[in-house]
């Protein structure tokens, strides 16, 4: 009986000491953050959170170790439940569990790249340690080679503004296709690379605090978050910000495809193929607007840039193939010396797609064709395998009969120029589609 009353009295002792750390370890994490004044946006404030952060699963780690593997048997134990159950019970059952995963969602990818193009640049002509020509800065920067990443890359080293001087006097409707990219954590600071749309030349050089006409785009990978300012000549100002898990360097995702397209006041922006905005009035003035990137971040950091693709918005396509006997785009891109087609080709094959369906009896040619680059045989063959590539893209996704579509391929023997410049060269690398 001694030794009962003994062991007894042993474990209550460790039961009460286990309490008192318990509690000791939640009133140093209350304590540590108390003295922080809240977790704000500031650099040191964000040294500090994560300090705390590890502070805290440390200190909860220690205490709640036993409690979170219960849990997960718990959890296991439920979802074997839900698969016995019968159909009506797994969704009720689904509902209520503490396990279930939260739904995601995505905009559609709606985006038409633009077809009669103004602008391309890669910087393939240009040196490494360049700064292009094209460009007017009041900061640095640098053609790179960027390591995993393929081509040349415009670096922006200092924050300011990079003018492009062949994207200006914008058309009521156009598309801007680019490759951004970051090399390290910024912090999320400052405003991150923006977007600036004016009307006014001198608000081209600011990189903050832009004066009434103007509307800006912001992308901030250091927060993962994509904002819109519009400032108009009279009125209200509009601002709003959106989540941007596509360009976020907390989750290593430091590149990022951004696509933008102007339908008159109208203005889209898309990551890669998620929809990030649609802000129905951010071109709220009547006279052309001008533009400029930015870059301002609080951290030391490149920022890259290449593939900048300016484009007046596509045709109907409906209208050009049927009413006119033939439809020629840009729209369709593959790979570099491949006949794998990307997926931002996928609005443009679909309204193809549509016209064809809804026009049962027109039967089509497809035609491919290459720029000037490469030995001419290759380009044939290449021209060929993206011209099949497409008619198994419209026959597999799409349902068009194959018997309705005949490839053909020109390689580079019919240029729409000297493909002199990258941009002709972009010209020149199109697919064709002819009513038979």
């Amino acid at each position: 009986m001694k030794n009962f009353l003994t062991g007894l009295v042993f474990m209550i002792t460790i039961q009460f000491s286990f309490a008192q750390e318990t509690t000791v370890g939640e009133r140093v994490i209350k304590n540590a953050k108390d003295k922080t004044y809240g977790r704000g946006e500031q650099k040191g404030d964000e040294t500090v959170d994560k300090a705390l952060n590890k502070v805290e699963e440390g200190i909860t780690g220690l205490f709640k170790k036993k409690d979170k593997k219960k849990k997960k048997e718990e959890a296991e134990q439920q979802e074997d439940r839900s698969e016995q159950s019968s159909d009506e019970n797994q969704e009720s059952k689904s509902q209520s569990s503490s396990s279930k995963k939260p739904v995601k969602s995505n905009s559609k990818f709606d985006f038409v790249a633009g077809e009669k193009e103004l602008y391309f640049d890669n910087f393939e002509r240009l040196a490494m340690g360049d700064f292009p020509a094209e460009f007017n800065t009041n900061a640095s920067g640098e053609i790179v080679n960027v390591d995993g990443q393929f081509g040349k890359w415009l670096s922006m080293t200092k924050n300011g503004a990079f003018i492009p001087d062949n994207i200006k006097n914008l058309p009521e409707n156009f598309t801007l296709e680019f490759e951004v990219g970051i090399n390290t954590d910024p912090t999320n600071n400052y405003s991150g690379l923006g977007l600036n749309f004016t009307i006014k030349q001198q608000e081209l050089m600011k990189d903050m605090f832009f004066s009434r006409g103007t509307s800006i785009v912001y992308l901030h990978p250091g927060a993962g978050e994509a904002a819109v300012y519009v400032n108009p000549s009279s009125g209200t100002a509009i601002e709003n910000n959106v989540k941007m898990p596509q360009w976020d360097v907390d989750t290593n995702t430091n590149f990022v495809k951004i696509s933008v397209w102007r339908q008159k006041g109208r203005l889209r922006v898309y990551a890669n193929e998620d929809k990030l905005l649609d802000i129905p009035r951010f071109f709220s003035e009547t006279t052309n607007y001008d533009f400029a990137f930015f870059r301002s971040f609080f951290g030391d950091c490149e920022v890259y840039l290449t593939n900048i693709r300016y484009a007046v918005a596509s045709a109907d396509t409906r209208n050009k193939l049927i009413t006119e006997g033939r439809f020629v785009t840009n729209g369709i891109l593959f790979d570099v010396n491949s006949d794998n087609i990307k997926p931002e080709s996928g609005t443009v094959l679909k309204e193809i797609a549509t016209t064809l369906q809804e026009n049962s009896t027109v039967r089509v040619k497809i035609i491919g064709h290459t720029d000037s680059d490469g030995a001419d045989a290759a380009n044939l063959s290449l021209s060929q395998k993206r011209a099949v590539a497409v008619k198994t893209a419209l026959s597999s996704f799409y349902g068009i009969e194959s018997s309705r579509l005949e490839t053909d391929g020109k390689g580079e023997s019919q240029p729409l120029n000297k493909n002199a410049t990258s941009a002709e060269k972009a010209q020149n690398r199109r697919v064709e589609f002819i009513k038979l």
